[in-house]
């Protein structure tokens, strides 16, 4: 039996079997996790099925205040929850703390919207209306880079709306999301919100399950090709927000020793383990040199280690699959530019990479034209703007991107012309829940968060009413 369980129906139950979660820094196991199988998804549907009528016929202020409470369990227990957020995804333990408050924020924020009857027409003839109306059972797939904020993006919308949900979090990150789960039990309805957890086996079972009617998902392309093609079956609603190759272009008007340290915490926050995080870096090239140059200065200072551990800046990468693969991106991008801090692993336990600068590099190198998603920073070079947004522009991926230079007006004109969901100017990879976000081309569909993430889990239903002549 697992010190975790499952939330199904409103009860904590075990699974059907368990798996090990491992601590990165370590790679010792750090907990034995329930792993549902597919009977308990499907029991986890058919629960949030059942609760859906009430649930959505209940007033939009109670789910509202449901959701506050949810807000309230997390912040009451944050320091347990950020801990055990160290101990299995790997991020310092003041970053935790931030994904723990910050979850509970984003629950705040979605409890001051609305979603009102609009009036379209009031005339002689007629009375149109537009109706939001919720959709039925949510089907929720959160990764393992920010397991909490990101069930964030989806939970309270979900609720507010007044949907039911089924969550699944990846399965290097489940312990928790199972915790709050157990706190959050005698809070919300039975049905109303459930958690499965697998060892991504279960994913495609809850994409197309028929009663599922909407899912959103947050990870890799490749994964959220197969969602999508898992949905069409019953042409249920998706969201997807997915993988990034966010360019920054650096103008040659900015002071390097300022805007390097802001280059360099967008691009490494939480070990470069962020979908927008800044992945490819277009400087110009009168200040090339001295960019790299503190760049590298930044890189050789960072602390690198135990999350738990005082003045840990980085922790480890999340899981050997993606430790070893950024390993080979490296390792390959030795050829192909030159590596001027970084480009090693620590001999001693944990998926540590120490944090690399590459310079003299272009695209055609797979650690410029991929996604790496770890502590690593590929340096460009360029000399006409235009160049540098064709160049940047140039990618399957349009999640975000940004523009550094004195010159706002001129940052601005460069910023319409770059093809992604968000254009960062002078900072990158800020996040607001009352502020839009989405991709552009193979980066995702929908938005979450604002006004329109809440909207993207309802129906828009129009009552169109001829008047009495």
């Amino acid at each position: 039996m697992s010190d975790y369980q499952l939330l199904i129906n409103g009860q904590l139950v075990d699974g059907d079997h368990t798996m090990a979660v491992v601590n990165p820094a370590n790679e010792e196991k750090l907990a034995d996790c329930p792993k549902a199988s597919e009977a308990q998804l499907n029991d986890a549907v058919a629960a949030a099925k059942a609760a859906f009528p009430a649930w959505s016929e209940t007033a939009i202020e109670e789910r509202k205040a449901v959701v506050l409470k949810i807000a309230d369990a997390i912040e009451a227990n944050a320091t347990e929850l950020a801990q055990l957020l160290t101990e299995e995804q790997g991020k310092p333990l003041g970053d935790a703390t931030g994904e723990v408050y910050g979850m509970a924020a984003f629950c705040r924020y979605f409890t001051s919207l609305d979603l009102p009857v609009k009036v379209i027409d009031d005339s002689e003839g007629r009375k149109v209306e537009a109706h939001r109306r919720p959709l039925g059972v949510v089907g929720a797939i959160v990764p393992w880079n920010f397991p909490l904020i990101l069930m964030a993006f989806k939970l309270p919308p979900a609720l507010i709306a007044g949907n039911t949900i089924v969550i699944k979090p990846a399965p290097t990150t489940p312990l928790s999301t199972l915790r709050i789960g157990a706190l959050i039990k005698d809070i919300v309805p039975a049905g109303v919100v459930n958690f499965i957890t697998d060892e991504n086996d279960l994913g495609a079972a809850l994409t197309a399950h028929p009663d599922v009617r909407k899912i959103s998902f947050t990870g890799s392309t490749a994964t959220g090709a197969k969602v999508m093609a898992g949905a069409a079956g019953l042409l249920k609603r998706i969201t997807l927000e997915l993988g990034g190759n966010d360019a920054g272009i650096v103008l040659n008007d900015v002071d390097p020793k300022e805007t390097a340290p802001k280059v360099f915490d967008s691009a490494f926050q939480n070990s470069g383990q962020v979908c927008i995080a800044m992945k490819r870096l277009y400087v110009h090239e009168d200040i090339y040199d001295e960019m790299c140059d503190e760049l590298a200065t930044l890189a050789n200072e960072t602390v690198i280690g135990n999350g738990l551990e005082q003045g840990t800046k980085l922790g480890p990468l999340n899981n050997k699959m993606q430790y070893e693969r950024v390993k080979e991106l490296i390792e390959e991008a030795k050829k192909d530019g030159n590596v001027i801090a970084g480009g090693e692993v620590p001999d001693a336990p944990g998926y540590f990479i120490k944090p690399t600068i590459v310079r003299d590099i272009e695209e055609g190198s797979r650690l410029v034209d991929e996604e790496q998603f770890g502590p690593v920073l590929p340096v460009l070079k360029f000399n006409e703007e235009d160049d540098a947004v064709a160049r940047a522009n140039a990618s399957a991926w349009g999640l975000g991107g940004s523009v550094w230079s004195s010159d706002l007006d001129k940052a601005y004109a460069l910023a319409e012309k770059m093809d992604a969901g968000t254009i960062w100017i002078n900072k990158h990879a800020e996040l607001d829940p009352a502020i839009p976000f989405g991709g552009a081309k193979q980066s995702g569909l929908g938005n979450e968060l604002g006004e329109e993430g809440l909207e993207e889990f309802t129906q828009l239903k129009i009552i169109n009413m001829a008047k009495a002549s």
